[in-house]
């Protein structure tokens, strides 16, 4: 099947129908029976229980790397789809989740996998749009790791599509979910520094595993046999692979 760029574009005029799926209902009839159970004396309801056969089945979208983690985390479900350009990653994901089914590409997987009901996303940033949209029209439930998108528009159009589409969502933002964020939002909102005017935020990665705030170095290196690197690419400018991205990142500090 061949795309170009345009294929990854978030699209205003798409339409799809949500389609509500047998473990959905199945689900939600078991919530509305167990609220009617607990106004019944003697009755408690277990609105939060699933059988192992109704278990999510889910797709991944990234297979390496915070990718593995995401899908780590929902390793208790059934994952039963895996997508990454990097045929290695890829390969190293399917011993781990046998039987699972491998693409390389997710808007084939989107395309194919109709009846998944949720799908993480965790690829190089400007992928997270294009596929957690692409996911939520699809009918599908989307976790995606930050950063969300690359505009506010883009922000607004994910918001739109999760409401229309009833469709449950989260972004990966681990780190502020530890306490001492939330410690800081009760201190701000019980006004226990005053009235808050300006803040100064800035990142400690100009160094290190994470470089950030850098030219695109130049050069470039023979593409791996096992990548994809138009996939990679994606809606992203046509640039030449470059092996050492993060060394020659530095090198240019």
């Amino acid at each position: 099947m061949a795309y170009n760029k345009e294929s990854y574009r978030i699209i205003r005029t798409e339409r799809t129908t949500l389609r509500i799926n047998r473990r959905h209902f199945i689900y939600t009839s078991a919530l509305a029976a167990g609220t009617l159970a607990t106004d019944l004396p003697g009755c408690m309801a277990r609105p939060n229980y699933k059988s192992p056969n109704e278990k999510l089945d889910i797709a991944g979208v990234g297979t390496n790397g915070r990718a593995a983690g995401d899908l780590e985390g929902v390793s208790s479900e059934n994952i039963v789809a895996l997508c990454d350009v990097d045929g290695n990653s890829l390969a190293n994901a399917l011993k781990k989740y046998p039987g699972t089914r491998p693409y390389r590409d997710y808007r084939v997987m989107l395309e194919k996998e109709r009846t998944i009901d949720a799908v993480t996303v965790a690829t190089p940033d400007h992928h997270h749009a294009p596929a957690a949209i692409r996911a939520m029209r699809a009918g599908k439930h989307v976790y995606v790791e930050k950063p969300l998108t690359h505009t506010v528009w883009e922000a607004r159009q994910l918001t739109l599509a999760a409401r229309k589409h009833g469709v449950a969502t989260q972004m990966g933002n681990q780190g502020h979910a530890d306490n001492g964020i939330r410690e800081l939002c009760e201190m701000i909102w019980a006004d226990s520094i005053g009235k808050v005017r300006e803040v100064h935020c800035w990142t400690d990665r100009a160094k290190g595993l994470w470089v950030q705030g850098v030219l695109r170095p130049p050069g470039s290196d023979p593409i791996p046999p096992d990548l994809d690197w138009d996939k990679w690419l994606g809606p992203a400018p046509v640039r030449p692979y470059l092996n050492e991205w993060s060394k020659t990142q530095q090198t240019s500090n």
